[in-house]
This record gives C-alpha cells, sequence and structure tokens, in this order.
C-alpha cells in the first residue's frame, strides 16, 4: 500500500518520525561547521546541474499531469522548469553558499558596569516546516537557506510539483553526503496526502519550530488557521503602483508594465494601478496601451473607462483581487493622499511603489504606508529576497513579529545571549 493510500494513523506515525529525525539532523547542522555548510551547498549547486535532464524529465511528467487536470495558465507558469530557470536555481543555491554563515555571529556586545561582558549572538530556529504548491524552486531555495542558516527542513511540496522537487532533493542530498551531514537535515514529505500537511501544522510532536507556508490564499488561510506554530507568511500579495503627479512618463511606462507583466504570477506583481488625476491626460493613455499590448486586461473606475474603449468596469471585489494574472485593475485618485488611503485600505500589506520625481511625495508615502517593501521609481517584482542580496527567499512575511520582508538567512535565525564574567554574583 502506497502513504497515499494509508490510513490518517499511518501518515501520522511517518510524520511523526520524519519529525523526530529532523530534530537530530537540526542538532549536528546547529554545530556544523560553515565550510561544511558552504560544501554541503556548492556540491548541491552542481549536482541541480549537471542533472539538469532528469529534473526537466521529471518537470515535464508533472506539467503534463497539470495541463490534463487543466490548471490555469498562470499555475502553469509558477510550475514550469527551463533550463533558464535551472540556471537561477543553480545560481541561487551556489550564492547563498557563499553568504557570510550566520550562525554565532555576534549581532551586539557591551559591558555592565559590574565587569560581565554581554554578547548578543545568533543561534538557528532548529526545525523548519516549509508548505509550498506549484513552485519547484522553493525545494532548492527552501533547502539552501535552511541549511546554511543551520536550521533542518521538511518540505511538503504540493502534488503537482512531486516530481520536480523529488528529483530537486536528491541533488540537495548529494550536497549533505559530501558535507558529512546526516540526510535527516533535508527531507522531503514522501506524500501527497494532505493529512501529512495537517500533522506538520500540529508541530509534529514539538519537533517543528517554525511553519512557512507558499502557495496560494486558500494554503495560507489554512496554515495560519490552523498551525500551533509559529508561521512566517503573507495572505496574498495584492500589491500597488502609484503614478504621482510628479512621476517621469518614461519610467511610469517601464517600470509599470515590468510590475505587472514580467510574470503576473509571482506575489510581487502589480494588481492595481493608481494615477493622480493631474498626469490623466499625459501619462494614463501611454501606460494602458503598453500594458493592453502585451496582453493585459483593464478593469477602471469611470475615468478610465472613458479613456479606454476596452476596459470593463471594474468592480469592489477588483481592489480586492490578486489575479496572479494577465489583469490588473486602474483608478484614478484626487491626490497622494488619497493614493496612501487606498492602498491601506485594500493592501494586503506585502509590497507597494511610487512613481515620483518629487522627494517629498516620496518620503510621505514610505513613512504612511505600513507594508513590507515599498519602491520608489523600480518595478515590485523586485521584492524578492534574490533581488535583495539574499541568495534567495523562503518565503516573503507581512507580520511585524521576528521576520518581516524577504526571509533569508538571517531572519531564519534568532539569538542567543552569552554572558562572560569572573566571578561576579548579585547583591
Amino acid at each position: 500500500m502506497s502513504l497515499a493510500e494509508a490510513s490518517l494513523p499511518s501518515i501520522a506515525t511517518v510524520m511523526a518520525e520524519i519529525g523526530r529525525n529532523a530534530r537530530l539532523g537540526a542538532k549536528a547542522l546547529a554545530i556544523a561547521t560553515p565550510e561544511q555548510k558552504r560544501r554541503a551547498l556548492t556540491v548541491a549547486a552542481g549536482a541541480i546541474n549537471a542533472h539538469r535532464k532528469a529534473i526537466l524529465a521529471a518537470n515535464a511528467q508533472d506539467m503534463a499531469a497539470a495541463e490534463a487536470k487543466g490548471i490555469s495558465k498562470a499555475f502553469l507558469d509558477r510550475l514550469l522548469l527551463t533550463d533558464a530557470r535551472i540556471d537561477g536555481i543553480v545560481e541561487a543555491v551556489r550564492t547563498i553558499a557563499e553568504l557570510p554563515d550566520p550562525v554565532g555571529a555576534t549581532i551586539d556586545e557591551w559591558d555592565r558596569p559590574n565587569g560581565l561582558h554581554i554578547e548578543r549572538v545568533r543561534t538557528p530556529l532548529g526545525v523548519i516546516g516549509v508548505i509550498f504548491e506549484s513552485r519547484p524552486n522553493v525545494t532548492a531555495d527552501a533547502g539552501a537557506l535552511c541549511i546554511k542558516s543551520g536550521n533542518a527542513v521538511i518540505l511538503r511540496g504540493g502534488s503537482d510539483s512531486f516530481h520536480s522537487s523529488k528529483a530537486i532533493v536528491e541533488c540537495m542530498l548529494d550536497g549533505l553526503h559530501a558535507a558529512g551531514l546526516p540526510v535527516e537535515c533535508l527531507q522531503l514529505v514522501p506524500t501527497t496526502d494532505r493529512a501529512a500537511v495537517g500533522e506538520m501544522l500540529k508541530g509534529l510532536d514539538g519537533n517543528i519550530d517554525v511553519i512557512v507556508p507558499r502557495g496560494g490564499k486558500t494554503l495560507v488561510a489554512r496554515v495560519q488557521n490552523e498551525a500551533r506554530v509559529p508561521v512566517f507568511a503573507h495572505l496574498e500579495g495584492l500589491v500597488h503602483v502609484y503614478i504621482d503627479k510628479s512621476a517621469d512618463l518614461a519610467k511610469a511606462v517601464s517600470v509599470t508594465l515590468n510590475a505587472k507583466m514580467r510574470r503576473t504570477g509571482v506575489c510581487g506583481a502589480a494588481e492595481t494601478l493608481l494615477v493622480h488625476k493631474d498626469v490623466v491626460a499625459t501619462h494614463l493613455k501611454p501606460i494602458i496601451e503598453a500594458l493592453i499590448a502585451k496582453g493585459c486586461e483593464i478593469r477602471g473606475d469611470a475615468q478610465v473607462m472613458a479613456l479606454i474603449p476596452t476596459a470593463k468596469p471594474a468592480t469592489e471585489e477588483d481592489w480586492r483581487t490578486e489575479y496572479e494574472d494577465a489583469i490588473i485593475s486602474v483608478k484614478v485618485v484626487d491626490s497622494l493622499e488619497a493614493a496612501i488611503a487606498h492602498i491601506e485600505h485594500y493592501s494586503s500589506h506585502h509590497t507597494e511603489a511610487i512613481i515620483s520625481e518629487d522627494p517629498a511625495s516620496v518620503e510621505k508615502f514610505f513613512n504612511e504606508i505600513d507594508s513590507a517593501i515599498l519602491l520608489h521609481n523600480a518595478s515590485t517584482q523586485f521584492a524578492d529576497g534574490g533581488e535583495f542580496g539574499f541568495g534567495g527567499e523562503i518565503g516573503i512575511a507581512t507580520g511585524k513579529m521576528h521576520a518581516r520582508g524577504p526571509v533569508g538567512v538571517e531572519q531564519l535565525t534568532s539569538f542567543k545571549y552569552r554572558i562572560r564574567g569572573n566571578g561576579q554574583t548579585r547583591p
């Protein structure tokens, strides 16, 4: 009987064993040397590069099954691996390998009047559970970031990307073997049964320290609602681009086009465009025409509808929708203050951008909008750990505790205090 056909108790037993093994792996990684971790990731990157044909074949199997199910174009784009995307995975793992090792780094230190020397030092979180859907690259990114930060990782990929993820994990395990680290440091859940997710959300008998969901709103909402351990996540990426009255036209067109259409299925893709009323006559039409030329559907308010004959009327629901597709909602606003009010009302606090040549407007936008990532005159598709110089990201967090924005190696650590004395006692 396969795991997928097993009863819930059997799934629970298997997952409990994975949790216990992960804890053992975490103990080994916590004391691994920087060179061991660097070697593990360098060899893993080389293995992914060397075995790309096998990975592409596994991905073709996943793609064929997904297409047969009638999966959406945006979903298929997230699932697809190409030579170029594998190049990106290899480069990301190599970059993470060469990052400074965060474990044991001194964040701060000071002396007390009584002679005690206090250090705040980075330490791994322990065991990270990553639950993701269609993106095979998450397998490598999450695995590499966790290994680098000294954390064991349990990967539960979606059924649609199972074969792709398995092929990538085999390469990651080559790296662990080469570095003399236990394979329990990185485990792929060997079943697509959803009961496995439920077991992870319970914490696997206290063996999972943090859960990171990567996927659609339904998955993330389930994790946030049911998890009994801390969660790093964002529910959705309802991303805004605001065209200020001082915006340079060329920047407004190119940045908006890239923010929406570079990859429509990523969480940093723009979903709503706000245009200041003073530049409607000069900026709105060129921006919209550029989007339409790339196949983007426009849903606009009354002013947009009057200028763009092919636009569809935007409903209240449009301002709340993460399309993950070639669709954008467009609204004309009376002022910067109105744009900020709209964003604060509808935003998921993920990423927002302002196109402006007025420093005062930019500062107001940055100061008054409470989102994890804010950009000035740059595409929202830079909302990515790799673009931040993190090598990759395990996800983007929009909460305000511990980690916010792209979660890289530093965000996957906590800290402890080391206090050195010379016989001091407290009076």
